[in-house]
Parts: C-alpha cells; structure tokens; sequence
C-alpha cells in the first residue's frame, strides 16, 4: 500500500513537471520583433554600428527588424515612437536618444510592455528604459599612441562633432595617448556643432592639415576624405574605416554592438528585462570596443613593427585591467568651433 502512495505521488509529480515544460515551452516568445529608430541618416557612424549589430540579429534568425533613420528632432522622434509602438508592437526598441530624450521617456512610459534600449547621457528608468553610450575612449587612446608615434610634424588633428561628455572623453584620451609617447605633440580639435555633415567636417580637417597636421582622428563622418586629399595619415571612429582610404587610415577606434544587442535580447526572451545602464558591455574588456586592424601599409614608410607590438601589449593590458584610461569629459582646452 505505501509502496502505491510513494509510486502515485511520483507520477503526479511527472505529470505536474511535465505540464510545466509544456507550458513554458509553448510560452515561450517566437521570434523577437525589433524596431530601430535613428535621428541620422544610417550612413552616420554612431548609427550605423547600431544598425549593423541590430541586421546581424536577422541574418542569424534571431529577430524580426525594421527601422527608420534621418527621423530628426523638434517632435519627429517622439511622432514615430508613438506611431511603431502603438500598431507595429515590437518587443524591443532600439535607437539614439541624444537631442530626444525626453521625447524616448515620454513613450517608453506610455508603452511600459516595450523594452526600449537607446544611447544617452541619461540613466535607466524602470521598469522599461535601458541606455547605452560607445565607450570607445580606450581604443581613442591607443589612436593616439600611434599618432603621436607616427607624426614628422609633432602636429595632430581630431574633427569631432560636439563638445559633449560623450565626443569629448575620446578627444581627450586620444590626446593622452599622444601624450604618453610624444611630450611634444600638439593636438588641434575642432568642433562642427553636427553628427552628421560631411562637407563641413572635410573643410575643418582640410583646415588643420594646412596649419601642418599630419595625422588626424576622423570622429565625424568627412574627415579620412581630406586625409586621402592631402596624403596624410588619418585614424577611423566607430567602424573600421580603412576602406575609405586604404592608403592613409592606419587603425580605427571600434564600437561593437553585438554584446549589447546579445544580452538584450537574452534578457526580454526570458522575461527577465529591465530598466539597466548597459555601460559595460561597450568596454573593451566585454567585447564592445576594440581597435581595427593594423594598416602597415599606409604613406610614409608604414608602420614600424615595433609599434604595432607596443599597441597590442597596450590593448591587452586595458583588457586584463593593468592599464587604466582614465575617462575625462571637459571639453579639450584650446578647441574650436567651426559651425553654428
């Protein structure tokens, strides 16, 4: 008699797990739809790697993703939020918050269901709004120990877009590198006042290089176009951009998006997400920041070998933790506004 109790628990038990595992199983979410929402037109770095990480996503099944860029400012964002969230219903939406802040919380608050994942200078808010930022300033740093290595002129450039924490801590860590190998260096920065305007941004570049820069960091989408005009040695940002001058780009300061992208999307199929400050996982040492790499193939004799290993011990270093690049967000002293 007891051995029938014992054995008639133990089969309600399998019965009880089993519905369990089929119900979870059956809850479990089908593929994720993804929306992108894009103030720049795409071609605009800090966009583009988004976009590329979000595509991967489809290629490899994983999501179902649409997106719309050049959307802009003045209550455009907030009109295409309220518009995809409201009929379309994505899981996940993500995008660049800088100048529509307040227009991406005022959503994310009326679509609490919708894990809205955007780059900002702001924090998190629960339950439903994540941020993110590039923090590339450690691969910017090692931008500038080559610069600083590879300049005849002791003159160097950096063209970047606005003076805001964000743009100036890679100004300023590109500086530094350039400063731990060359004490003579002289770094000339230049604002644009725009993320994305090629024109003026290849006029400022073209600028620097006539006051005797000859190497230069292309924050801004324009800047490698001046280098390969004038023969100089230029330095990518975002994305590996030696395709645009294969004879003058020696490295670029990458931003990977995929372990972003990744942990999202694990964490919303397990019904796990929330409100994060997703900071880490741009860091070097998760993956999310990296150089492109090496060119040693560029004017002027190329990259010495003896560089190129000095970088790569550096990069491992920033990785293991021995090395620290200190995060420095003032706007660099002496910098110059070209526009607006």
């Amino acid at each position: 008699m007891r051995k029938r109790v014992v054995a008639g628990a133990l089969l309600a038990l399998i019965v009880a797990v089993a519905a369990v595992l089929s119900t979870t199983a059956s809850a479990a979410p089908a593929k994720l739809k993804v929306f992108g929402a894009f103030a720049t037109p795409i071609e605009e770095p800090w966009d583009g790697v988004i976009h590329a990480a979000l595509t991967r996503a489809k290629n490899s099944g994983q999501i179902d993703y649409t997106f719309t860029d050049d959307i802009g400012y003045s209550g455009n964002m907030e009109r295409v939020l309220r518009q995809v969230a409201g009929k379309q219903k994505p899981n996940v939406i993500f995008g660049d918050a800088f100048g529509n802040e307040e227009a991406v919380r005022r959503v994310a608050k009326a679509f609490p269901k919708i894990a809205f994942v955007f780059g900002s200078g702001g924090g998190p808010v629960s339950p439903n709004v994540s941020v993110f930022d590039n923090w590339i300033h450690e691969p910017a740093y090692l931008m500038g120990v080559m610069a600083g290595s590879l300049t005849k002129t002791n003159k160097l450039g950096i063209v970047a877009g606005y003076p805001v924490p964000e743009v100036n801590r890679l100004a300023n860590a590109f500086i530094s590198g350039a400063h731990s190998v060359n004490k003579k260096a002289v770094v000339k920065v230049t604002f644009i006042n725009s993320w994305f305007d090629p024109a003026t941004a290849k006029e400022a570049a073209l600028a620097q290089i006539a006051a005797k820069v000859d190497a230069i960091y292309a924050e801004r989408a324009g800047v490698i176009e001046a280098a390969k005009q004038k023969n100089i040695i230029a330095f990518g940002n975002m994305s590996d951009q030696k395709g645009i001058a294969p004879r003058n780009v020696v490295s670029s300061a990458v931003w990977n998006m995929n372990p972003t992208v990744q942990y999202v999307l694990k964490q919303v199929r397990a019904g796990a997400y929330t409100g994060l400050d997703l900071k880490d996982f741009s860091m070097m040492a998760q993956g999310g920041a990296t150089i492109a790499p090496i060119n040693r193939n560029v004017i002027k004799g190329g990259v010495p070998a003896k560089l190129v290993a000095k970088v790569k011990g550096l990069q491992a270093k920033i990785k293991s933790g021995n090395l620290r690049v200190d995060i420095d967000e003032a706007q660099p002293p002496g910098s110059v506004t070209v526009k607006g």
